[in-house]
């Protein structure tokens, strides 16, 4: 549904520091082969269809599916789909996504997104106006500390829309990350910071007053049930942890709007900075940290405050 993210427009010496300087980044796993392009694609074939049944006994979906062109007519089959798609599928709704072979003629669903028309739009319009608002700034897009946070509409782990308005009166820690990152010191640190705040503030019985939240770099393959699955496997507290993904330009002007610098090369290798803002009550960045090496009690003191 969505294209991985692109080179962000930078000026050749930022960029030249950030490849070649600085040292950061993440090498994401290559799950695929490379398709000989910058781009790694996702494996399978495109699938759309109607859920028909949810087992969770089974982890399987009973999809009626449309016709894969020069590969199968439209039928009802059964696949087997990983616990966080699982967790989202409902029935009835008409979903998309990968058809992969496991085995002879066994195949399981992955990258699932669910269609629904209402939803799309609302996203899709936060996506332009934000667009719009990128471009208008110009060499301004940057927002630092002081200014305000911009509008956004994105969906979060369970395939719902959040929008940016959902967390006005509520103080907002807001990062970027991808879950197949396996540096341990870029995104895993960075969620691991995030979890540290989320419990300091939880110990002083102020959860309702903070809203975390974490976008992908990899919108393509972090599909709201890879993300869910994300937060399941690892403990996270999702009462308010939000893991978002949406259209590549919706995140590629919040990366920009917000400094994080972002490349790729080569297929499987992402470079990335990264940084952690944190957004007062009335939608106002208030304080930010670069990398991945902060001062977790420093944000919880300011959150309490």
């Amino acid at each position: 549904m969505f294209l991985r993210i692109s080179r962000i427009s930078l000026s050749a010496g930022l960029l030249g520091f950030f490849l070649f300087g600085a040292g950061l980044g993440c090498q994401r796993k290559e799950a695929e082969e490379k398709s000989g392009t910058t781009r790694t694609e996702l494996s399978g074939l495109p699938l759309t269809g109607q859920i028909i049944r949810v087992d969770q006994e089974r982890g399987t979906l009973l999809v009626d599916h449309d016709e894969i062109p020069d590969f199968m007519p439209a039928m009802v089959m059964e696949f087997e789909v990983g616990e966080g798609d699982l967790a989202n599928a409902v029935e009835g709704a008409r979903i998309s996504a990968r058809l992969i072979e496991v085995d002879m003629g066994q195949y399981r669903l992955d990258h699932i997104w669910r269609i629904d028309d209402i939803d799309s739009s609302r996203v899709g319009v936060a996506a332009a106006s934000l667009r719009e608002d990128t471009n208008i700034r110009g060499s301004k897009a940057y927002r630092s500390v002081g200014e305000n946070l911009p509008s956004f509409a994105l969906y979060d782990q369970t395939g719902a829309v959040v929008d940016a308005s959902r967390f006005r009166g509520k103080k907002i820690l807001l990062n970027f990350i991808y879950t197949r990152c396996p540096i341990a010191t870029m995104c895993p640190a960075a969620v691991s910071h995030m979890i540290a705040v989320q419990t300091a503030v939880a110990e002083a019985e102020r959860s309702d007053e903070l809203a975390l939240i974490s976008i992908t770099f990899d919108p393509e393959y972090d599909t709201p049930g890879v993300l869910r699955e994300y937060a399941e496997v690892r403990g996270i507290d999702t009462s308010n942890y939000h893991f978002l993904t949406g259209p590549e330009s919706a995140i590629r002007d919040l990366l920009t709007q917000f400094g994080v610098l972002v490349g790729e090369i080569d297929g499987p290798l992402i470079k990335h900075t990264l940084a952690t803002l944190l957004i007062d009550k009335n939608g106002r960045i208030i304080d930010r940290a670069d990398g991945s090496k902060w001062d977790t009690q420093q944000f919880v003191r300011k959150i309490l405050r």
